[in-house]
């Protein structure tokens, strides 16, 4: 063994300065809160810490006070300055004025979801607006969308354009990383042109779209994704993929890409001869490069500042020993320049998964290095390291376990850095020599080929990704999960054999997902799955068959529901109307799940929904329901109650129609011993138009129209008599379902709720003459 090869003997970590990130951190969470109750706790906290240290003598506690104080301090000052800032009053009462701004970051599109029309958004200065006879001048940054007409003209704009436009202001949701929302009326005017630097980043970046232009489609999309957060290009079908086996983080920009970027930078510049303060002067104009070539966003300074730990962690940029100290200064630098980062899952993560490299990689690396390449062991044991340094956090915030995504993370491992590495240098080149940036290009294609490979195969399995309960015991489960898995992995990983066995074992994993606590309960009747914003409902026709009631608006989340429950045969596919959060899923539900019937209703709008569905049923055909008609399949019987008589109701491929929610069909499953409302997107005119038919609508079970939206009749709910309300809408979703008014609607009428945004999925059924309710979190 030469001495290059000989491991070098980790450096003592310094753990004095992990208090007082974590006092930072904790500080400015309570600081952004925005309640005195929380700022005056605070502060009372600081001061005895300020006490205590005096009295000890303790320059540690004495750090601690100050940075508590000093966060509490910041909160005081915000919750001020929001309580006088006339462009956050504005924003509250949504005033409608014409402003000016300046487009900044990387835009996003997005493609029809449910009934929304697409939409663009990005980062955008705002620089002067007028309203309501006064004009402000301001630099704050917000969060400027646009749909509709005005989308076309929004999404053309480059970043560094000053616009005028006619807008309308609002709150931004909690966690957005800005304060106020710009919604546009309008197609922009511009005012004036990018500027030099804008411009020739902009140039830097449609080089890089350029050089992969001859690529196939998906790595041609992914390649600017992996490089510079450039999603735009990505369809539809692989950000599912991704999102469904964990490689989501690859397309984003993070620390990951800056490290190696610098360790390319480091290793081609010593062997050029360049060390000491010229080699970090290298390094920093690279960090320069980096945050300007992905347009200098808040989430682009947190990658930069998470991408040198992770440089140091790495050995490239300093000692490996000195990475956790390197951690807490960007901990501590980061949420005092930026307070609202505190709250910031995307932060969370990064400094979770920066932590997880600190602590593990370089043992782990050492451990496969005895029995497999260094490059090699280093691309297997960074990602291993991040993912489990993550998963519980992960858990928390979706409700699933991604186990596809610990073996797609190091399978895309060692493709990861020869993309990156190989997209960076594209984007160097293009601009004076687009044929030689076309030959790098050309190798990050190679690359990026293999990690759509290995998304396509990692849905494939049944467990690709598994609903977890994401309440304290579910996630105390995954943390011991995970502890448990770090203490064995440096004597798992030192041996091929064992090494080898665990990744057989994983895959075998695969084949059957395992159940959350329990979950599917042994003996239910009726599943509301959790499929975001949409409907999809699964009644039980006998061990390992079930009729489905709409196909929700993810085909994954879909598939992980039927897989969940064991489901091999769906021999009864019921659609209630074509909105696409009511169909998009209807091939997973048909495909390989020995269907017999598709049904749907006389109407055909919007067409885009229903050539959808007529593709999915393939040789089945569809089947037309009119009020009266009943379909069964095996101890499920579904009766058609009522539904619009016209089937010509205009489409609406612009977004949302009340006319094509109305022709849903309103529906009474019956299902051991059990009956169930469903009534797809019926408004008022559709529950009307059901209780003026005379349709029995007495139910034990009603899932609430139209998600929970304000558009419902009190007489409808009320004729239900239903004991239970369940509520299937998306967490955090745009369109405030499920409204406070109809929550309170059906609790008045006595009705217990479930919703599948809080509880996942929601399963149904009747024991000893009552009924039971089993919610997978």
């Amino acid at each position: 063994m030469s001495e290059s090869e000989v491991p070098r003997p980790p450096a003592p970590v310094d753990f004095r300065l992990v208090p007082v990130a974590a006092a930072a951190w904790a500080g400015m969470w309570i600081a952004t809160a925005g309640d005195t109750g929380w700022l005056t706790l605070g502060a009372v906290a600081g001061g005895a810490c300020a006490a205590l240290s005096w009295r000890r003598r303790s320059w540690a506690l004495a750090a601690i006070a100050l940075v508590v104080l000093a966060c509490m301090l910041i909160g005081w000052a915000r919750w001020w300055l929001r309580g006088h800032d006339p462009l956050t009053r504005l924003a509250q009462q949504q005033a409608v004025g014409v402003a000016e701004l300046t487009v900044v970051g990387t835009a996003r599109v997005g493609e029809r979801q449910g009934v929304r029309p697409p939409w663009w958004s990005s980062s955008a200065r705002l620089e002067t607006i007028e309203m309501r006879g006064e004009r402000l001048r301001s630099a704050a940054m917000v969060r400027v969308s646009a749909s509709g007409g005005a989308m076309t003209s929004w999404a053309a704009l480059a970043p560094g354009t000053r616009v005028r436009a006619t807008v309308r202001l609002a709150e931004a949701e909690p966690g957005e990383a800005v304060s106020v929302m710009v919604r546009a009326r309008e197609p922009p005017v511009v005012v004036t042109p990018p500027a030099p630097l804008d411009a020739a980043i902009e140039r830097v970046r449609a080089g890089l779209r350029a050089s992969a232009a001859h690529l196939d489609p998906e790595p041609r999309a992914l390649v600017p994704a992996l490089v510079v957060g450039d999603t735009s290009a990505m369809p539809a079908t692989l950000v599912d993929r991704f999102k469904v086996t964990g490689l989501t983080h690859l397309t984003a920009v993070s620390g990951a890409n800056l490290t190696l970027l610098l360790a390319f930078l480091g290793t081609v510049a010593r062997s050029c001869g360049v060390t000491g303060w010229w080699l970090r002067g290298l390094l920093g104009v690279g960090v320069v490069g980096f945050v300007l070539l992905c347009h200098s966003e808040p989430s682009v300074v947190r990658a930069a500042a998470m991408g040198l730990v992770g440089l140091v962690a790495l050995g490239a940029g300093g000692s490996g020993g000195q990475a956790v100290r390197a951690l807490c200064v960007a901990v501590v630098v980061i949420v005092f320049v930026d307070p609202g980062m505190a709250r910031s899952a995307g932060f969370a993560l990064s400094v979770l998964a920066s932590a997880g490299i600190v602590a593990w990689s370089r043992a782990w690396t050492d451990a496969l290095a005895r029995w497999m390449p260094r490059p090699l062991a280093e691309g297997l044991a960074t990602p291993l390291a991040a993912q489990l340094a993550t998963q519980p956090l992960v858990t928390l915030l979706s409700g699933q376990i991604s186990l596809a995504g610990l073996i797609a993370n190091l399978a895309a491992g060692p493709l990861v850095g020869p993309a990156t590495v190989l997209g960076f240098l594209a984007a160097a080149v293009a601009v004076p020599l687009l044929p030689v940036a076309a030959v790098c290009a050309t190798g990050a294609g190679w690359c990026a080929q293999g990690l759509c490979w290995i998304a396509r195969l990692g849905e494939l399995f049944p467990a690709a990704a598994v609903a977890w309960p994401a309440n304290a015991v579910g996630v105390m489960l995954v943390l011991g999960g995970c502890v448990g898995l770090v203490l064995v992995m440096p004597r798992l990983l030192r041996s091929k054999v064992w090494a080898i066995a665990s990744g057989l074992l994983l895959m075998l994993a695969l084949l059957r997902p395992p159940s959350p606590p329990g979950w599917p309960p042994p003996e239910w009747s009726v599943v509301f799955c959790d499929v975001g914003q949409g409907d999809a409902t699964l009644l039980r026709v006998g061990p390992h068959a079930a009729a489905l009631v709409d196909a929700g608006p993810d085909p994954a989340k879909l598939r992980t529901c039927i897989d969940g429950l064991g489901i091999e045969m769906v021999p009864l596919v019921v659609l209630t109307h074509f909105h696409a959060d009511h169909v998009t899923g209807a091939q997973v539900a048909v495909q390989g799940h020995r269907t017999e019937v598709v049904a749907v209703s006389a109407a055909t709008s919007p067409a885009s929904g229903f050539d959808l569905v007529k593709t999915a049923a393939g040789g089945v055909g569809l089947t037309i329901l009119k009020p009266g008609d009943v379909v069964r399949a095996g101890a499920v019987s579904l009766e058609v109650l009522a539904v619009r008589a016209s089937p010509s109701v205009t489409g609406s491929d612009e977004g949302e129609s009340a006319a094509e929610n109305d022709g849903s069909l309103v529906l009474r499953a019956s299902v051991g011993g059990l009956r169930v409302l469903l009534a797809g997107d019926v408004q008022e005119d559709g529950q009307r138009n059901a209780l003026t038919a005379g349709a029995d609508l007495t139910a034990d079970v009603m899932l609430v129209p139209h998600h929970g939206s304000g558009h419902q009749s009190p007489e409808f709910l009320a004729a239900s008599r239903a004991t239970v309300a369940v509520f299937s809408v998306g967490a955090d979703n745009d369109y405030g379902h499920p409204a406070v008014r109809t929550q309170r609607a059906v609790q008045s009428l006595g009705m217990r709720v479930a919703r599948t945004d809080q509880q996942g999925a929601v399963a149904i059924s009747r024991v000893d003459g009552s009924l039971v309710i089993t919610t997978q979190r």
